[in-house]
C-alpha cells in the first residue's frame, strides 16, 4: 500500500519548473568547497583554516603525484615534467594555468582561470589546494619546494602568480620530500 501510495503522490506532485535552476554537481561541489572554507575560516581563523586546506592538498598531491609517475612510466621527474605536470593537473579541473618560466632555482606559472571559479573570490584558504599539490608533487620529485602565492584571484588580482622555488629562502610555504 506505501508503494502505491508513493506512486500516487508522485504522479500528482506539481511540475517543478527547470527554468532558473541551474545548479548540477559541479556547481554543488564548489558551493560546498566554499562553504566549508567559510566555516573553517570563522571557527578556526584563516591560518588553521589553511592549515587543514593544506593538509588535504598534500594528501591529494600525494595522489597526484603518484597518478603522473605512473602514467609517465617514471620513478622521479625532471624540473621541466613537474611544471608540466603541474599546469596538466590544474588544466583538468578547469584551472587555467601557464609556465612563464623555469630557472634551476625556481618554477614561475601563471594562471588566469581558478577552478573553484567565482567561489574562491575571498576565500584565501582555498589557495593551500595549489599551494600544497604543487608543494608537494615538486618536493617528491625535486627534493625541496617552496611555494609563494605572489598574486591569487582569491586575493581579487586578476590572475594568480606563483612561484615553486627549488632552493630554501624566505616567504611561503616549505615542503619536503
Amino acid at each position: 500500500m506505501t508503494t502505491q501510495r508513493n506512486s500516487q503522490a508522485a504522479s500528482t506532485a506539481p511540475t517543478i519548473p527547470a527554468a532558473g535552476i541551474t545548479r548540477d554537481r559541479d556547481q554543488f561541489l564548489r558551493e560546498l568547497v566554499r562553504e566549508l572554507a567559510i566555516v573553517l575560516e570563522d571557527t578556526v581563523g584563516l591560518e588553521e583554516a589553511e592549515g587543514f586546506i593544506s593538509t588535504v592538498g598534500n594528501r591529494i598531491g600525494r595522489m597526484m603525484d603518484a597518478d603522473y609517475r605512473r602514467a609517465m612510466q617514471e620513478d622521479e621527474l625532471a624540473i621541466e615534467q613537474v611544471a608540466r605536470v603541474l599546469v596538466d593537473l590544474k588544466a583538468r579541473i578547469e584551472g587555467g594555468f601557464e609556465i612563464e618560466r623555469i630557472t634551476p632555482m625556481a618554477i614561475f606559472l601563471h594562471n588566469t582561470r581558478c577552478p573553484f571559479g567565482a567561489y574562491v573570490e575571498g576565500r584565501h584558504s582555498l589557495c593551500m589546494m595549489t599551494s600544497s599539490v604543487f608543494g608537494r608533487i615538486a618536493a617528491a620529485n625535486l627534493g625541496y619546494a617552496r611555494v609563494v602565492l605572489e598574486e591569487t584571484i582569491a586575493a581579487g588580482d586578476g590572475g594568480c602568480r606563483v612561484v615553486v622555488h627549488l632552493k630554501e629562502g624566505e616567504g611561503g610555504r616549505e615542503y619536503y620530500s
